[in-house]
Protein backbone atom coordinates (compact mmCIF):
# COMPACT_ATOMS: atom_id res chain seq x y z
CA UNK A 1 0.00 0.00 0.00
CA UNK A 2 2.85 2.36 0.90
CA UNK A 3 4.56 1.76 -2.45
CA UNK A 4 1.34 2.48 -4.31
CA UNK A 5 0.92 5.76 -2.43
CA UNK A 6 4.52 6.66 -3.19
CA UNK A 7 3.97 5.93 -6.88
CA UNK A 8 0.84 8.07 -6.92
CA UNK A 9 2.69 10.90 -5.22
CA UNK A 10 5.46 10.76 -7.82
CA UNK A 11 2.91 10.87 -10.61
CA UNK A 12 1.17 13.89 -9.10
CA UNK A 13 4.50 15.65 -8.55
CA UNK A 14 5.46 14.98 -12.15
CA UNK A 15 2.22 16.48 -13.35
CA UNK A 16 2.77 19.58 -11.20
CA UNK A 17 6.32 20.02 -12.47
CA UNK A 18 5.16 19.53 -16.03
CA UNK A 19 2.51 22.16 -15.56
CA UNK A 20 5.17 24.74 -14.75
CA UNK A 21 6.54 24.28 -18.26
CA UNK A 22 3.29 24.99 -20.08
CA UNK A 23 3.65 27.79 -22.61
CA UNK A 24 1.13 30.59 -22.97
CA UNK A 25 -0.57 28.92 -25.93
CA UNK A 26 -1.18 25.70 -23.99
CA UNK A 27 -2.55 27.66 -21.03
CA UNK A 28 -4.85 29.59 -23.36
CA UNK A 29 -6.10 26.33 -24.90
CA UNK A 30 -6.77 24.90 -21.43
CA UNK A 31 -8.77 27.99 -20.46
CA UNK A 32 -10.73 27.86 -23.69
CA UNK A 33 -11.47 24.15 -23.26
CA UNK A 34 -12.66 24.80 -19.72
CA UNK A 35 -14.99 27.53 -20.96
CA UNK A 36 -16.37 25.21 -23.66
CA UNK A 37 -16.91 22.46 -21.08
CA UNK A 38 -18.73 24.92 -18.88
CA UNK A 39 -20.94 25.83 -21.83
CA UNK A 40 -21.91 22.26 -22.68
CA UNK A 41 -22.63 21.19 -19.13
CA UNK A 42 -24.74 24.15 -18.01
CA UNK A 43 -28.44 23.45 -17.54
CA UNK A 44 -31.41 25.35 -18.88
CA UNK A 45 -33.87 26.87 -16.44
CA UNK A 46 -37.08 28.83 -16.80
CA UNK A 47 -35.05 32.07 -16.73
CA UNK A 48 -32.23 31.00 -19.05
CA UNK A 49 -31.91 29.48 -22.50
CA UNK A 50 -28.39 28.20 -23.04
CA UNK A 51 -26.68 27.50 -26.35
CA UNK A 52 -29.49 28.73 -28.57
CA UNK A 53 -28.41 27.96 -32.14
CA UNK A 54 -28.25 30.72 -34.75
CA UNK A 55 -25.98 28.89 -37.25
CA UNK A 56 -24.53 25.50 -38.09
CA UNK A 57 -21.10 25.94 -36.49
CA UNK A 58 -20.70 24.93 -32.83
CA UNK A 59 -19.55 28.47 -32.04
CA UNK A 60 -22.70 30.03 -33.48
CA UNK A 61 -24.58 29.89 -30.21
CA UNK A 62 -26.06 32.37 -27.73
CA UNK A 63 -27.26 32.34 -24.13
CA UNK A 64 -30.48 34.17 -23.25
CA UNK A 65 -31.04 35.45 -19.70
CA UNK A 66 -34.66 36.39 -19.07
CA UNK A 67 -36.12 38.66 -16.42
CA UNK A 68 -39.11 37.48 -14.45
CA UNK A 69 -42.28 37.56 -16.56
CA UNK A 70 -40.91 39.49 -19.60
CA UNK A 71 -43.55 41.32 -21.61
CA UNK A 72 -42.36 43.47 -24.49
CA UNK A 73 -39.03 43.58 -22.68
CA UNK A 74 -36.08 45.57 -24.07
CA UNK A 75 -32.99 43.58 -25.01
CA UNK A 76 -29.20 43.94 -24.71
CA UNK A 77 -27.17 41.73 -27.07
CA UNK A 78 -23.58 41.36 -25.79
CA UNK A 79 -20.51 40.28 -27.82
CA UNK A 80 -17.39 39.15 -25.90
CA UNK A 81 -13.81 40.12 -26.69
CA UNK A 82 -10.56 38.15 -26.83
CA UNK A 83 -8.29 39.44 -29.64
CA UNK A 84 -10.54 37.75 -32.22
CA UNK A 85 -9.13 34.35 -31.20
CA UNK A 86 -10.29 33.47 -27.66
CA UNK A 87 -13.17 34.29 -25.30
CA UNK A 88 -16.55 32.84 -24.42
CA UNK A 89 -20.11 34.08 -24.05
CA UNK A 90 -20.40 32.67 -20.54
CA UNK A 91 -17.32 34.31 -19.01
CA UNK A 92 -18.09 35.96 -15.67
CA UNK A 93 -16.86 39.40 -16.72
CA UNK A 94 -19.00 39.29 -19.84
CA UNK A 95 -22.23 38.31 -18.09
CA UNK A 96 -22.47 38.54 -14.32
CA UNK A 97 -22.66 42.25 -13.43
CA UNK A 98 -24.64 43.14 -16.54
CA UNK A 99 -27.21 40.40 -16.06
CA UNK A 100 -27.49 41.15 -12.34
CA UNK A 101 -28.09 44.83 -13.12
CA UNK A 102 -30.45 44.59 -16.07
CA UNK A 103 -32.55 41.46 -15.56
CA UNK A 104 -34.19 42.99 -12.44
CA UNK A 105 -34.94 46.09 -14.53
CA UNK A 106 -36.94 43.91 -16.92
CA UNK A 107 -34.29 43.65 -19.64
CA UNK A 108 -33.47 40.47 -21.57
CA UNK A 109 -29.69 39.93 -21.69
CA UNK A 110 -28.26 37.88 -24.58
CA UNK A 111 -24.59 36.82 -24.74
CA UNK A 112 -23.24 35.69 -28.11
CA UNK A 113 -20.44 33.39 -29.25
CA UNK A 114 -19.01 33.56 -32.77
CA UNK A 115 -16.37 31.74 -34.79
CA UNK A 116 -12.79 32.66 -33.90
CA UNK A 117 -9.37 32.77 -35.54
CA UNK A 118 -8.06 30.84 -37.37
CA UNK A 119 -11.42 29.43 -38.49
CA UNK A 120 -12.92 32.83 -39.24
CA UNK A 121 -11.34 36.23 -39.85
CA UNK A 122 -12.85 39.42 -38.36
CA UNK A 123 -15.12 40.05 -41.36
CA UNK A 124 -16.60 36.56 -41.04
CA UNK A 125 -16.88 37.12 -37.29
CA UNK A 126 -18.85 40.31 -37.98
CA UNK A 127 -21.11 38.25 -40.26
CA UNK A 128 -21.69 35.87 -37.34
CA UNK A 129 -22.59 38.71 -34.97
CA UNK A 130 -24.96 40.17 -37.55
CA UNK A 131 -26.57 36.75 -37.98
CA UNK A 132 -26.96 36.45 -34.20
CA UNK A 133 -28.56 39.90 -34.01
CA UNK A 134 -30.93 39.03 -36.87
CA UNK A 135 -31.89 35.82 -35.05
CA UNK A 136 -32.68 37.79 -31.89
CA UNK A 137 -34.78 40.24 -33.88
CA UNK A 138 -36.77 37.38 -35.39
CA UNK A 139 -37.25 35.34 -32.19
CA UNK A 140 -37.26 37.75 -29.27
CA UNK A 141 -41.05 38.14 -29.30
CA UNK A 142 -41.28 34.43 -28.42
CA UNK A 143 -39.16 35.15 -25.34
CA UNK A 144 -41.33 38.06 -24.22
CA UNK A 145 -39.08 40.69 -25.78
CA UNK A 146 -39.59 43.70 -28.05
CA UNK A 147 -37.80 43.47 -31.39
CA UNK A 148 -37.95 47.27 -31.67
CA UNK A 149 -36.03 47.81 -28.42
CA UNK A 150 -32.65 46.16 -28.94
CA UNK A 151 -29.23 47.60 -28.03
CA UNK A 152 -26.11 45.90 -29.40
CA UNK A 153 -23.02 45.89 -27.17
CA UNK A 154 -19.47 44.53 -27.40
CA UNK A 155 -16.14 44.69 -25.57
CA UNK A 156 -12.63 44.82 -27.06
CA UNK A 157 -12.55 42.66 -30.21
CA UNK A 158 -16.31 42.30 -29.73
CA UNK A 159 -16.54 46.10 -29.71
CA UNK A 160 -14.72 46.17 -33.05
CA UNK A 161 -17.24 43.71 -34.48
CA UNK A 162 -20.30 45.64 -33.29
CA UNK A 163 -18.68 48.86 -34.53
CA UNK A 164 -18.27 47.33 -38.00
CA UNK A 165 -21.90 46.27 -38.17
CA UNK A 166 -23.19 49.53 -36.72
CA UNK A 167 -21.10 51.70 -39.04
CA UNK A 168 -22.47 50.06 -42.16
CA UNK A 169 -25.68 48.11 -41.37
CA UNK A 170 -26.78 48.08 -45.01
CA UNK A 171 -24.03 45.54 -45.63
CA UNK A 172 -26.07 43.03 -43.60
CA UNK A 173 -29.42 42.76 -45.44
CA UNK A 174 -30.97 40.37 -42.90
CA UNK A 175 -30.82 43.03 -40.19
CA UNK A 176 -33.72 45.26 -39.26
CA UNK A 177 -33.05 48.61 -37.56
CA UNK A 178 -32.11 48.48 -33.88
CA UNK A 179 -31.97 51.27 -31.31
CA UNK A 180 -28.21 51.72 -31.15
CA UNK A 181 -24.87 50.31 -30.09
CA UNK A 182 -22.59 50.57 -27.06
CA UNK A 183 -18.93 49.95 -27.90
CA UNK A 184 -16.74 49.09 -24.91
CA UNK A 185 -13.10 50.07 -25.47
CA UNK A 186 -12.12 49.14 -29.00
CA UNK A 187 -8.65 50.19 -30.09
CA UNK A 188 -9.45 49.01 -33.64
CA UNK A 189 -11.52 51.87 -35.01
CA UNK A 190 -9.07 52.72 -37.81
CA UNK A 191 -7.38 49.50 -38.90
CA UNK A 192 -5.11 51.03 -41.62
CA UNK A 193 -3.74 53.43 -39.03
CA UNK A 194 -3.25 50.64 -36.48
CA UNK A 195 -1.44 48.41 -38.96
CA UNK A 196 0.84 51.16 -40.27
CA UNK A 197 2.14 52.04 -36.79
CA UNK A 198 3.61 50.02 -33.92
CA UNK A 199 1.01 47.48 -32.79
CA UNK A 200 0.51 44.24 -30.90
CA UNK A 201 1.30 41.00 -32.75
CA UNK A 202 -2.28 39.73 -32.51
CA UNK A 203 -3.37 42.46 -34.96
CA UNK A 204 -1.20 40.77 -37.60
CA UNK A 205 -2.95 37.46 -36.90
CA UNK A 206 -6.33 39.09 -37.28
CA UNK A 207 -5.83 41.50 -40.17
CA UNK A 208 -2.90 40.19 -42.21
CA UNK A 209 -0.94 42.32 -44.67
CA UNK A 210 -3.47 43.42 -47.31
CA UNK A 211 -4.31 47.16 -47.08
CA UNK A 212 -7.58 46.56 -48.95
CA UNK A 213 -8.63 44.12 -46.24
CA UNK A 214 -7.60 46.60 -43.54
CA UNK A 215 -9.96 49.21 -45.00
CA UNK A 216 -12.78 46.71 -45.38
CA UNK A 217 -12.42 45.61 -41.75
CA UNK A 218 -12.17 49.16 -40.38
CA UNK A 219 -15.16 50.89 -38.75
CA UNK A 220 -13.71 54.33 -39.55
CA UNK A 221 -13.42 53.55 -43.26
CA UNK A 222 -16.77 51.73 -43.32
CA UNK A 223 -18.70 54.51 -41.58
CA UNK A 224 -21.71 55.37 -43.72
CA UNK A 225 -24.70 57.69 -43.61
CA UNK A 226 -27.01 54.91 -42.39
CA UNK A 227 -24.97 54.11 -39.27
CA UNK A 228 -26.93 53.59 -36.04
CA UNK A 229 -26.49 55.78 -32.94
CA UNK A 230 -23.37 54.76 -31.04
CA UNK A 231 -21.89 55.30 -27.60
CA UNK A 232 -18.14 54.69 -27.63
CA UNK A 233 -16.50 53.99 -24.27
CA UNK A 234 -12.71 54.28 -24.22
CA UNK A 235 -10.07 53.75 -21.55
CA UNK A 236 -7.77 56.63 -20.66
CA UNK A 237 -5.45 54.14 -18.93
CA UNK A 238 -4.33 52.10 -21.95
CA UNK A 239 -0.88 52.68 -23.46
CA UNK A 240 -2.26 52.38 -27.02
CA UNK A 241 -4.61 55.34 -26.39
CA UNK A 242 -7.90 54.11 -27.87
CA UNK A 243 -9.55 57.46 -27.14
CA UNK A 244 -7.50 59.04 -29.95
CA UNK A 245 -9.06 56.73 -32.55
CA UNK A 246 -12.45 57.06 -30.91
CA UNK A 247 -12.35 60.87 -31.09
CA UNK A 248 -11.50 60.74 -34.81
CA UNK A 249 -14.40 58.33 -35.39
CA UNK A 250 -16.82 60.59 -33.52
CA UNK A 251 -15.71 63.63 -35.51
CA UNK A 252 -16.22 61.81 -38.80
CA UNK A 253 -19.66 60.63 -37.65
CA UNK A 254 -20.65 64.20 -36.78
CA UNK A 255 -19.51 65.38 -40.21
CA UNK A 256 -22.05 62.90 -41.63
CA UNK A 257 -24.77 64.17 -39.24
CA UNK A 258 -24.71 60.89 -37.34
CA UNK A 259 -25.10 60.41 -33.61
CA UNK A 260 -21.88 59.13 -32.06
CA UNK A 261 -20.87 59.94 -28.49
CA UNK A 262 -17.62 59.28 -26.68
CA UNK A 263 -17.26 58.64 -22.95
CA UNK A 264 -13.64 58.34 -21.73
CA UNK A 265 -13.27 56.34 -18.52
CA UNK A 266 -10.35 56.24 -16.07
CA UNK A 267 -10.56 52.44 -16.04
CA UNK A 268 -8.29 49.75 -17.39
CA UNK A 269 -9.37 47.80 -20.46
CA UNK A 270 -10.55 44.80 -18.46
CA UNK A 271 -12.31 46.98 -15.89
CA UNK A 272 -14.45 48.60 -18.58
CA UNK A 273 -15.98 45.18 -19.17
CA UNK A 274 -15.92 43.91 -15.58
CA UNK A 275 -17.45 46.95 -13.92
CA UNK A 276 -20.30 47.75 -16.28
CA UNK A 277 -23.41 46.98 -14.25
CA UNK A 278 -21.96 47.99 -10.89
CA UNK A 279 -23.40 51.13 -9.33
CA UNK A 280 -21.21 53.93 -10.73
CA UNK A 281 -21.20 57.04 -12.89
CA UNK A 282 -19.85 54.85 -15.68
CA UNK A 283 -22.84 52.49 -15.59
CA UNK A 284 -25.14 55.51 -15.31
CA UNK A 285 -23.61 57.06 -18.46
CA UNK A 286 -24.23 53.87 -20.43
CA UNK A 287 -27.78 53.59 -19.12
CA UNK A 288 -28.47 57.28 -19.85
CA UNK A 289 -27.50 56.64 -23.48
CA UNK A 290 -29.72 53.56 -23.72
CA UNK A 291 -32.57 55.48 -22.12
CA UNK A 292 -32.13 58.30 -24.63
CA UNK A 293 -32.68 55.78 -27.43
CA UNK A 294 -36.08 54.89 -25.99
CA UNK A 295 -35.16 51.90 -23.84
CA UNK A 296 -36.98 51.80 -20.49
CA UNK A 297 -34.25 51.16 -17.96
Amino acid sequence: MRSKRFGLGVAIAAMMIGSLNLDAGMIRDMIQKRAETRTTTSSQTSNTMMDVTYGSDKKQRMDVYLPTNPQKAPVVVMVHGGAWKIGDKRSDNVVDNKKARWNPKGIIFVSVNYRLLPDADPLKQADDVAAALAYVQSHVAQWGGDSQKIVLMGHSAGAHLVDLISSDPARYPNLKPWLGTVSLDSAAMDIPKVMSTKHYDFYDEAFGTDPAYWADASPYQRLSSNAVPMLLVCSTERPDKPCVQTEAFVQKAKSLNLRAEMTPQALKHKEINDELGLESNYTKAVEDFMRSLGMAI
